[in-house]
């Protein structure tokens, strides 16, 4: 029978050095997932990853890594895992390829062993031409492949991936989700944070939301989004329109010419259409204004209640 990559139990944690709390937080990873962590700042994600990677202790509850106790086997899960953090943690004055050769030793990877994949994730993440220069050297993008870089180089079989596009434009973050997948396709389980929800809707195949410390949603993408009930468009008329008339519809105006309006569950947008031109007002550009998803988060987050 298959591990799951990640089973936690009642987990709780109470408020302390600058952590948030978490309240019987339950949640199981299929070994191979690419599993979505959401939520607002403040959810307590951070926290949640903490405790995962041994570098926050919980107060209570049980996290088990691929069937190893994290109490009982706690240098033995280390292995299991591989974080990239938020924030850049380098020696900026260091070599690429150093920083990779002594992250494996750390791990006990004999060095030829360790410059063998050095030379392998520093190809895979196209940072071979980088290697013999210093981190300070490195855009921020090449700094963020650098980090995954790292984190591979124990060959954990669980990463977990912490904002890991956050500040850089959107080609490099296409070719980051890129990355990703191929890590996946490897076999490797991954878990990713992200604020930016339609990374998630796209890369993800289960996703959890946490909110005020407890678990609100856990589900796959599909079953996840058919619970969205709602969009709202952006119109963009021809020509000023001053008073729109669209019973049945919320409106609301933004400029003289351009509109947001809601959708429910069985509204039709030929309907919206028919109903404008039926006025004399001629449609120029249509756009949305969030993702499925993003309108499912903040409907769900909205809804929990303050402690």
């Amino acid at each position: 029978m298959k591990k799951k990559a990640i089973q936690i139990s009642s987990l709780s944690k109470s408020y302390s050095d600058g952590f948030l709390a978490l309240n019987d937080v339950s949640l199981e990873i299929e070994s191979g997932d690419f599993f979505g962590l959401l939520g607002p700042n403040g959810a307590g994600k951070t926290t949640l990853i903490g405790i995962l990677s041994s570098l926050v202790n919980k107060t209570s509850g049980s996290v088990s890594v691929l069937g190893l106790d994290l109490d009982k086997n706690s240098s033995e899960v280390k292995q299991k895992i591989g974080l990239v953090p938020q924030e850049f943690n380098f020696n900026i004055f260091e070599q690429c390829e150093n920083i990779l050769i002594q992250q494996a030793g750390y791990y006990g990877v004999a060095r030829d062993d360790a410059v063998k994949r050095a030379q392998k994730r520093l190809q895979q993440l196209g940072l071979w031409e980088k290697r013999k220069t210093a981190v300070r050297h490195l855009s921020g993008g090449m700094k963020r492949r650098l980090m995954i870089a790292r984190a591979l180089m124990h060959n954990p079989d669980v990463i977990i991936l912490d904002e890991p596009t956050a500040g850089v434009d959107l080609e490099i973050r296409h070719s980051l989700w890129d990355l990703m997948r191929q890590i996946n396709e490897e076999g490797v389980t991954v878990i990713l944070t992200t604020h930016y929800l339609e990374e998630a809707e796209s890369m993800c195949k289960r996703i959890a939301i946490i909110d005020k410390g407890r678990i609100i949603e856990n589900t796959d993408i599909n079953s996840l989004l058919s619970k969205q009930n709602k969009d709202h468009y952006i119109f963009t008329f021809e020509s000023a329109v001053s008073d729109l008339s669209l019973p049945g519809f919320k409106t609301k105006k933004l400029d003289e010419s351009i509109y947001e309006i809601e959708l429910n569950s069985g509204q039709n947008m030929t309907k919206i259409v028919e109903k404008l031109s039926a006025q004399g007002i001629h449609v120029k550009r249509v756009g949305r204004t969030r993702t499925r998803l993003e309108e499912l988060f903040l409907e769900l987050t909205s809804e929990m209640p303050n402690e």
